[in-house]
């Protein structure tokens, strides 16, 4: 496929050596399938031709690796991790560096530590997009990457249960706190289709998205059906926009991130590489 490039969007912080935009996926609660839409974005993007890479930023519970079927320690060249590489998508984990079964008993400053370090001391190789697979709720992984981190925009995953809403909308409140540019809801889980009838039902309630999008008066990006597919190959490793890249799941995720890439480019562009800093001499 020929290659797409991304413009950079203005942040207001220094930008990062070979990555022109960070996207935030967040949830206000675990569960809702946060992981698994990173995983099949960055995929589909990377399909369209884009460079892309994916940062797993829940350090307590990180679910990339196993996602994507990847595992052992990354390469360490010249003082940098080697990202792992999976269907063209750049990888990196802390389940890459810690035992798989060992748990991370660490304090806030700690992972903190380990996020900046992940992000800056991996050689991502001239990326368009870095997706940051956040942990659940608002505390430091998400504080510390609104203050340090150029962050293009951030993407809210959540379900149609009150519950889950609840604290979708306390996510949403915290990125427009900080200042990060929200670029739209993802529903996951949206209706429930039987495999073996095909019958469609909203089991987790309905049109909850919809009512978060028209409070905040942010767009919703898509919805996605629970489908016992996308457990299916997510459980094997292997994303479902790359097992089955002409099913309705597919098409759903495409969707999503053509979306996704609408509401990035109406960001503003940074032009500083093009044009440099300008003085003004009194």
């Amino acid at each position: 496929m020929k290659k797409t490039t991304a413009h950079r969007v203005q942040t207001g912080l220094t930008p990062l050596k070979n990555i022109k935009n960070i996207i935030a996926i967040a949830s206000g609660k675990g569960g809702v399938g946060k992981s698994t839409v990173t995983t099949n974005l960055a995929m589909v993007l990377s399909q369209q031709g884009y460079r892309v890479g994916i940062l797993d930023a829940d350090i307590y519970g990180p679910s990339q690796p196993r996602l994507l079927g990847l595992s052992g320690k990354p390469e360490i060249v010249d003082n940098q991790f080697v990202p792992f590489i999976s269907h063209g998508v750049q990888v990196m984990s802390i389940g890459f560096l810690i035992a798989p079964d060992a748990p991370a008993i660490w304090r806030g400053p700690m992972v903190t530590k380990a996020l900046i370090q992940m992000l800056n001391d991996s050689a991502w190789d001239n990326l368009d997009y870095l997706l940051i697979d956040l942990p659940p709720g608002t505390g430091d992984i998400q504080l510390t990457m609104s203050q340090k981190i150029p962050v293009a925009g951030s993407v809210i995953v959540t379900t149609p249960q009150d519950l889950s809403l609840i604290d979708a909308k306390k996510a949403i409140m915290m990125f427009e706190k900080v200042n990060v540019s929200i670029l739209g809801i993802v529903e996951n889980m949206s209706t429930h289709v039987c495999s073996q009838c095909g019958y469609e039902e909203a089991i987790f309630g309905s049109n909850g998205a919809e009512t978060l999008t028209d409070q905040h008066k942010v767009p919703l990006l898509g919805q996605i059906p629970l489908l016992s597919a996308i457990r299916e190959h997510s459980d094997k490793g292997v994303p479902v926009v790359i097992a089955e890249p002409d099913s309705s799941s597919a098409k759903d995720y495409q969707k999503i991130a053509m979306s996704l890439i609408a509401q990035l480019a109406l960001q503003k562009k940074d032009y500083s590489a093009k044009f440099g800093s300008l003085k003004i001499e009194q």
